[in-house]
């Protein structure tokens, strides 16, 4: 009696094809912005000391201008992607993102620097709300978890791999002037790239012929608030990790090289991990693959600093990119679980900025703590932050979500005739 809807469900998820043209494009799109942007973040500590002397309390705040302007922009990012043309929302906010590399070949002064970077912060928040939601209108409904990871790895690749084609270029060259150009060049093909995206015929790409009422919900995702809180301590470890490495490198270790090497193990860990997690994103198993990854990260950051050795600085690489491998995804997945669909913007606004929060308290702290302490009490504030959002995860965060929690959709007939 059921055999009919069971050929048509299949048939149509056959249809549901998650690596469609668009998908590639705003995979593509993410990769660039964020290699973009990660080429210069290790060594931009390096360039502020040399180019203008700054002192690393000094060097914390500076790079920490970059991380009020996102905060403050994307919750409203993900109010206008949830209003207005997502398409026109995206290529405004790359277009600003693009332009204001050239602001760094321009910056002479230490002030104009610290102008540019602060300025820098809006357009990055705004387009990473802008080009996510994006991607989840692309996405077949029933394949939504699982694209959504795998459209994760894109800028986690490139937060990986970015970082070491800076350092090889910069031990190379010593030219800030070309990383500059570099990523000037490389937004301007992500830009291009979003630029050529067919929007979806079923309207959701149109202009909301009525603007919502504002309200808090609107830019912030309350029902979602202790995900966003937990994902704070996550962007703490990684903010002091991604821009504080070299120069614990150099200062504790003795190290003048193996940086690069260092966040190409970090990439493969990434890699594995979205291939391994990728069946339980299928399946719904989003708390399952939070857990595995906050305990590998822990494990990751506490082995960083408690063996200052080959071993410990390695290993500590696969094993935090393993953890942000399965963070990342299980996180965008669960916070967009708990909302409505008229609010996937604001879920993906809400969950990138408390990773800026995190990040930019990590950059902060991080630089006032090994200004004043030194570097190692600096990393071990790291893992204990790590180990209290792994703890916190596994002991409140979990049964938050699962309470909150919508039902998964299934495939429908009009949504299998759409995707192309």
């Amino acid at each position: 009696m059921h055999f009919p809807f069971v050929c048509t469900t299949f048939a149509l998820r056959m249809k549901e094809r998650l690596w469609n043209a668009n998908y590639w494009k705003v995979m593509i799109a993410n990769f660039t912005l964020f290699f973009a942007f990660y080429l210069l973040t290790p060594l931009l500590p390096l360039y502020l000391s040399e180019q203008f002397h700054a002192t690393k309390d000094v060097i914390g705040i500076v790079l920490s201008g970059y991380t009020v302007t996102a905060l403050l922009s994307r919750p409203f990012s993900g109010y206008l992607v949830d209003t207005f043309n997502r398409k026109k929302v995206l290529m405004v906010c790359f277009f600003l993102f693009f332009i204001c590399f050239a602001g760094y070949l321009a910056a002479s002064t230490l002030l104009l620097f610290t102008i540019v970077r602060t300025l820098h912060g809006a357009p990055f928040g705004s387009v990473t709300v802008a080009n996510s939601t994006m991607a989840i209108d692309v996405l077949p409904a029933s394949r939504r978890n699982e694209g959504i990871g795998y459209y994760g790895l894109s800028n986690n690749l490139a937060m990986a791999i970015a970082p070491t084609v800076g350092l090889l270029l910069y031990h190379e060259t010593h030219n800030f002037q070309l990383l500059f150009w570099l990523a000037l060049l490389i937004a301007g093909i992500g830009l291009c790239v979003d630029a050529s995206i067919k929007e979806r015929k079923n309207g959701e790409g149109k202009e909301r012929k009525s603007v919502p009422k504002l309200s808090l919900d609107r830019f912030f995702l309350i029902n979602g608030w202790l995900l966003a809180v937990n994902m704070v301590f996550f962007g703490f470890c990684f903010g002091v990790l991604s821009n504080y490495l070299a120069i614990y490198c150099k200062e504790v270790m003795g190290r003048t090289g193996g940086t690069g090497v260092y966040f190409a193990l970090l990439s493969v860990g990434l890699i594995a991990s979205r291939l391994q997690g990728s069946k339980g994103l299928r399946e719904g198993k989003l708390s399952q693959n939070g857990a595995e990854g906050v305990v590998l990260s822990a494990l990751g950051y506490t082995l960083f600093v408690a063996c200052p050795n080959d071993f410990g600085y390695y290993t500590s690489a696969l094993l935090i990119g393993l953890g942000n491998g399965h963070i990342w995804p299980a996180f965008q997945n669960m916070i967009i679980s708990v909302a409505r669909n008229n609010q996937r913007g604001t879920a993906n606004s809400t969950i990138l900025v408390s990773w800026d929060v995190g990040m930019g308290l990590g950059v902060l702290i991080g630089g006032v703590a090994s200004e004043y302490l030194g570097y190692v009490p600096a990393f071990w504030l790291v893992a204990a932050v790590q180990v209290s959002g792994t703890l916190l995860f596994i002991i409140k965060t979990r049964g938050f979500f699962e309470s909150r929690r919508m039902p998964t959709p299934t495939p429908s007939r009009r949504e299998g005739l759409l995707e192309t």
